[in-house]
């Protein structure tokens, strides 16, 4: 008997199988996902519109073939031809479920919008921008000394600012007659200088004297979220910072599942190219709206990504990334033009500046973290993690700097949680519980209370409480062993072994009750089994890389751990102790350095210098390959336990005192009988 569809949404990673012919705005309904809609499934609001992805998905274990979906209808013609629908899109309510089918929903598309950590981190940095603006006066034309305006400009340029000579892309050639003519032969022109030796390249002019200010956007293009920093190439100051979700999470929630599906889709490296360059241009007209300029004052963009981003960002295919020996088109830092990128939203000339990277793995946001956390001139040794989808760790001091990469897949970012979902307002971002009541509190984003505050439910009637996200499920799961409630291996006990009827039975194992809304309509949300088994894996690459690179370094400890990432910087160091995600240091000796890639894309964006010297540190960087090397897999399954099966974690004890508890598989009240051994 053949199984219903599997219908699959991105990116809450929430799936379930449906009949055939189930509306998708209903399928979303049912599990919960966030999809919109305001005119009853009626085809008039638009806002249920969700994007199906076609193809082999290895990650979601389907195969995707292009009648996954009904046809298009008469009602979603009728609204194409109205107010039109983006290229892909279909209307959740009216289009119905044939075969198994991934699908994202576009964040327009979903009620509660995701909280990009964007903001940036102050900091003093010393400007040395590639892009300069001069002001010239330009002698007018002469019948009896027949020169171009190019020459004339280059001329007044030599006179006036002592540049002998300069470059021109050709779509700034094509604007310069008008530009001179409307100026009255006075011009402001940009000039870009790839390095301090180089000839510099006019990229912009404005007619006569221009004081509109001349900008930049420092990008951090992750796996998951792609934020950006809108800055003044002329004082560094950021006027605006905004994210968005990254579309490619749709054919792949990590980085190895996008490399899949180049492989085993034709055109599937290009197809994903093609969905982050829209969303870079997306970004850029929103954040430049923000800060309320033009986008043609943009015209200097430095990205900082994995390898892997890298190369979709550039157009080339990623699958040699996806073996051994793990080779990169090119390691070295990029300048392209905009025009190059296909990135719309800036003039064609505008100029990019691609970091380099450090490895096949390490790519060039480990760089930006090197340069902005410069662990290279540290006096003691510094354990740098930047937690995400894919984790970038760099080790060191003032004698040498070890890199690596550790794949901890989506769980800390919220994905392939039973109640899990993006950080989003009503999703479960900090909780506590009681060692004695084992009872939870919890605090969501978007109010400041906690539940058992009062006016914590009248703040949060209008968004529920809607899941959990991914620092707080770090937090539930190192709360359960701080409360007795879950024992070193990871097992959650029964009712009757633990004295709270909150942990309940599901089939052999159990899960901990959080928040039941069910009386409400709302969700009911637990912490599976599944779910601190997802999180153990992703602790545990992220530990086991940090002890592969102290073996290297040959020693047992550092002196301080620095927690990088948007992410990162909303973790409690106390936690992740517990959990066992990081080395075991005094709590005190555990920062945030925020979104230091960002900062470190801020840096290269403000200072030529800055990048002249992450080219040569990236150069004296050791890479350690976690892939090869055997004692990584021993780490891993040591760092299994909760916080680690055979590191003693001193400075964790000097805080708190774990408790000693142990739990069978079944349990005692439901959990299922133990079976018998054979004799």
């Amino acid at each position: 008997m053949s199984q219903d569809p599997l219908v699959v949404f991105t990116p809450s990673g929430k799936r379930g199988r449906f009949p055939v012919g189930t509306p998708v705005l209903t399928a979303a309904r049912q599990l919960g996902v966030d999809l919109d809609s305001v005119c009853g499934g009626r085809g008039i609001c638009s806002k249920c519109q969700i994007t199906p992805s076609y193809g082999e998905f290895s990650k979601h274990g389907v195969t995707v073939a292009d009648n996954a979906l009904s046809e298009w209808n008469a009602v979603e013609e009728r609204y194409q031809q109205k107010r039109g629908l983006k290229p892909g899109r279909r209307l959740g309510c009216q289009a119905t479920v044939q075969r198994d089918v991934v699908i994202d929903v576009p964040p327009e598309s979903q009620v509660h919008k995701q909280v990009v950590r964007k903001a940036a981190a102050v900091r003093a940095i010393e400007m040395d921008p590639a892009t300069r603006l001069y002001y010239v006066e330009v002698d007018e034309p002469d019948m009896h000394e027949p020169t171009g305006d190019l020459e004339r400009l280059k001329r007044a340029l030599a006179a006036q600012w002592d540049i002998p000579a300069i470059s021109t892309e050709f779509s700034t050639l094509a604007q310069l007659q008008p530009i001179l003519r409307k100026g009255s032969w006075k011009i402001t022109v940009a000039l870009h200088k790839i390095d301090e030796t180089a000839t510099p390249r006019l990229i912009a002019a404005w007619p006569g004297l221009y004081e509109g200010g001349l900008y930049g956007l420092a990008i951090d293009l992750g796996s998951t979220t792609i934020a950006a920093h809108l800055t003044s190439l002329e004082t560094g100051e950021v006027l605006a910072s905004s994210g968005i979700m990254n579309p490619q999470i749709r054919f792949g929630e990590d980085l190895m599942s996008r490399v899949s599906y180049a492989m085993m889709n034709a055109g599937g490296a290009a197809e994903m190219t093609a969905a982050v360059r829209d969303a870079l241009n997306t970004l850029t007209t929103g954040i430049a709206d923000e800060a309320g300029i033009a986008t043609d004052a943009i015209v200097e963009a430095v990205f900082v990504c994995n390898p892997v981003m890298h190369h979709l960002l550039l157009g080339i295919d990623p699958v040699e990334l996806g073996q051994a020996p793990f080779a990169l088109a090119t390691s070295e830092s990029l300048s392209l033009s905009a025009r190059d990128l296909g990135l719309d939203a800036l003039r064609d000339a505008a100029r990019i500046y691609v970091l380099p990277c450090i490895a096949g793995h390490v790519g060039a946001d480990a760089a930006a973290v090197a340069l902005s956390e410069e662990p290279g001139k540290s006096p003691d040794l510094a354990l740098i993690v930047d937690v995400g989808t894919n984790a970038e760790i760099l080790l060191g001091d003032a004698t040498r700097v070890l890199a690596c990469s550790s794949p901890t897949g989506p769980a800390f970012e919220g994905a392939q949680i039973s109640s899990g979902q993006r950080a989003a307002p009503g999703a479960i971002e900090a909780i506590r519980i009681d060692p004695v009541t084992k009872a939870p509190r919890f605090r969501v984003i978007g109010c400041d209370l906690w539940s058992d505050e009062d006016g914590f439910w009248a703040q949060t009637a209008q968004t529920g409480i809607t899941g959990i996200c991914g620092s707080g499920i770090i937090e539930a799961v190192a709360e359960l062993r701080l409360a007795g409630l879950m024992d070193p291996s990871g097992l959650i006990g029964s009712a009757a072994q633990t004295g709270t009827e909150r942990c309940i039975a599901e089939g052999r194992t159990h899960a901990y009750l959080v928040h039941d809304g069910s009386a409400e309509g709302g969700p009911r949300i637990t912490v599976t089994q599944g779910d601190i088994r997802a999180i153990q894996l992703a602790k545990s690459a992220l530990y086991a890389g940090a002890r592969l690179l102290m073996d290297v370094r040959g020693v047992d400890k550092v002196d301080r751990v620095v927690l990088a990432g948007a992410f990162g910087a909303h973790i409690s160091p106390l936690h992740a102790m517990v959990l066992g995600m990081i080395p075991d240091v005094p709590l005190d000796k555990v920062t945030s350095a925020g979104n230091a890639a960002g900062t470190g894309a801020r840096i290269a964006l403000c200072s030529l210098k800055a990048r002249a010297e992450i080219e040569r540190v990236v150069r004296e960087i050791t890479k350690v390959e976690t892939a090869i090397e055997p004692r990584f897999q021993e780490h891993f399954v040591a760092a299994n336990a909760v916080p680690h099966a055979t590191d003693p974690f001193p400075e964790l004890a000097r805080v708190v005192t774990l408790p000693q508890v142990g739990f069978n598989a079944g349990g005692e009240d439901g959990g299922g009988r133990r079976r018998r051994r054979r004799g």
